[in-house]
């Protein structure tokens, strides 16, 4: 199907709904490789090379324009000795590895393996990278096309992507211009009369995966034509979301994080969260967070942690009044002000703000007694290292799960409060309390450490 360039080759028959109507009013639309295109040199202006080719365009087409050659044009060949290194340089955000290869997020916000630095048909010693704009340079494209052949095109840029769960590569739309890259369908009903609630199709991806089955991956023919899909087309400037409407935002991203990196991603991602929004946390996601963390290590194979989960307002209230009046006793027993205290119970706040609350308590079931302080002590010690590591298991799951936290110890300072409270067994420890919500805000970013800061070696 990788033709020759005329308006005839490759026609794929009954396709895409919206197209030109066929014999018997089928839908249908033809896509073709255009030849022609000489090799692609920095600075290279790509409307006037592909006008040059006599693509015989109509109002209405669909040019597809491999990015490769949209980079050479804009000279993003950069000399890199060590591919890795330019990757490292590309990358913003490592998404999983294995092995040597590395699904990472890149500087335009892609998701895509080596992001997309390509050391393939580029002269040794130098990588290919990605278009810094390709949004931008379709719009380029399309302009030019309009100016020097008159015609009103889309334009896609595209580039070739593996997929989670399917085997195989396929071409998608990284840039985009005069399309409409999402054809959405919720509010409409199918055949049969039934809502379309989710339905959302990628029209760009599917149109870029066309011109890849003519343009081939080794054939020499970077661009393709689709036409009888004018109605994909957009007029004006409604396109301006251009390609990037099609990378999903990071809330939305249900796999946003990749294998051994989900727990490094969630540990970067937990921080202390004081101000929490109304909306409800989903208690199934507080199961998952303490299934996470009755995994952590502990001696003797025992199971010190149990986590007291207060769901409810009333007992949230509850717990909290006492707490508060127990810790006024304290500060008065201390000689604290009136006002001190005040302001004191004020920053306490953080978990009367929270719409869910999370008890951790040790239990030392299990433990060995030896009748010597010194072992002992280090017994005791081992179980509350234990449980301080369900608790870190806890606060990274709930990250995980993209709830805000903040690990406070004030039950450790009225444990026989709580206890009392919460009608827990005289042997439960409360380690302090969670708050759990929906941040109200971006956390502020936390400060770099160097991990040799912290490092002895001998």
């Amino acid at each position: 199907m990788a033709g020759d360039g005329g308006p005839g080759a490759g026609d794929r028959g009954p396709g895409a709904s919206g197209g030109a109507a066929a014999s018997g009013g089928a839908p249908s639309f033809r896509v073709w490789a255009l030849g022609g295109i000489p090799e692609v040199r920095a600075g290279d202006d790509l409307a006037k090379l592909i006008a040059a080719a006599e693509p015989g365009l109509v109002d209405g087409d669909v040019l597809l324009v491999t990015s490769k050659i949209v980079s050479k044009a804009e000279g993003r060949i950069v000399e890199a000795a060590d591919r890795e290194a330019a990757i490292d340089a590309e990358t913003v955000r490592v998404v999983a590895r294995r092995g040597p290869l590395r699904i990472v997020e890149n500087r335009q916000g892609l998701v895509m393996a080596a992001a997309g630095v390509d050391a393939s048909n580029t002269p040794t010693g130098t990588v290919l990278l990605l278009p810094e704009d390709s949004d931008a340079s379709a719009r380029a494209i399309r302009d030019g096309l309009r100016d020097t052949l008159g015609v009103e095109v889309g334009v896609l840029v595209t580039d070739t992507f593996g997929r989670p769960w399917r085997n195989g590569l396929t071409d998608v739309a990284i840039g985009a211009a005069g399309v409409r890259v999402l054809d959405d369908l919720r509010g409409g009903t199918d055949a049969y009369g039934n809502p379309l609630s989710a339905t959302v199709v990628a029209t760009a991806d599917e149109l870029a995966a066309a011109g890849d089955l003519v343009k081939g991956k080794a054939e020499g023919l970077p661009v393709a034509v689709v036409r009888g899909l004018r109605n994909v087309v957009s007029p004006g400037d409604e396109d301006s979301a251009g390609a990037r409407a099609l990378v999903r935002s990071a809330a939305d991203d249900m796999f946003r994080l990749g294998t051994s990196e989900a727990v490094r991603e969630a540990v970067t991602l937990r921080r202390t969260v004081r101000e929490f929004t109304d909306e409800p946390v989903d208690p199934g996601a507080v199961r998952r967070a303490v299934a996470a963390a009755v995994t952590a290590p502990a001696p003797h194979h025992t199971t010190p942690w149990r986590f007291v989960l207060l769901e409810s307002a009333a007992s949230r209230t509850r717990l909290l009044d006492a707490m508060r009046d127990a810790w006024i006793e304290d500060l008065r027993r201390d000689g604290r002000s009136e006002e001190s205290i005040a302001k004191r119970v004020r920053r306490g706040d953080v978990l009367r703000n929270a719409p869910y609350l999370a008890v951790p308590c040790l239990v030392m079931d299990g433990s060995h007694t030896y009748g010597d302080e010194r072992r002992d002590t280090a017994e005791r010690e081992m179980f509350v290292v234990a449980a301080g590591a369900g608790v870190q298991n806890f606060l990274v799951a709930l990250a995980g799960e993209r709830l805000g936290s903040a690990w406070v110890s004030s039950t450790m300072f009225c444990r026989s409060v709580v206890r009392e409270v919460l009608s827990l067994p005289s042997s439960w420890d409360p380690l302090g309390a969670v708050a759990v919500g929906h941040a109200a805000g971006v956390p502020r970013e936390r400060g770099v450490r160097d991990a040799e800061a912290f490092l002895i070696v001998r």
